[in-house]
């Protein structure tokens, strides 16, 4: 609150009115701050990053098609696998086949990336050169 002093008359009136200059002043400083920070602080490493592309998938019978639902089980070709070392028996035998199978993984949307990061694991522990990803194509209207 401010009040007036130094009046010519005795009506001492008190304005109640907020002076809201500190306030303005306080504000444009930190926006200043900001604008000077900003920069600073979303700079980043530059990167290239991949582009997205759709590829039609090409069924081979020899592809091995594994499923991770939701609840981080895994089925190999519409089988459910027990577990981890289930799966690495399976794609054990698949590695030495020639032509080595290509594994082709669909993960639901909502699965975590811990049973998908699994399963690529496992993928590699066998020695399986080609894994790629099943996806939804994007909606046309984007």
């Amino acid at each position: 609150m401010a009040m007036s002093i130094g009046s010519d008359g005795d009506d001492e009136e008190v304005i109640s009115a907020i002076n809201t200059t500190p306030l303005v002043d306080v504000m444009l400083v930190l926006f200043i701050i900001f604008l000077i920070t900003s920069p600073i602080v979303l700079q980043t490493l530059k990167v290239k990053l991949p582009n997205e592309k759709n590829v039609v998938t090409i069924t081979k019978p020899e592809n091995i098609v594994i499923s991770v639902g939701k609840d981080g089980d895994i089925y190999w070709d519409m089988q459910l696998i027990a577990d981890s070392d289930a799966l690495f028996e399976k794609m054990k035998v698949a590695a030495v086949k020639v032509p080595q199978p290509e594994i082709h993984i669909r993960g639901d949307g909502n699965a975590r990336y811990e049973s998908v990061g699994r399963v690529i694991y496992t993928a590699q522990r066998a020695s399986i050169m080609k894994v790629g990803f099943i996806t939804e194509p994007p909606p046309l209207n984007q």
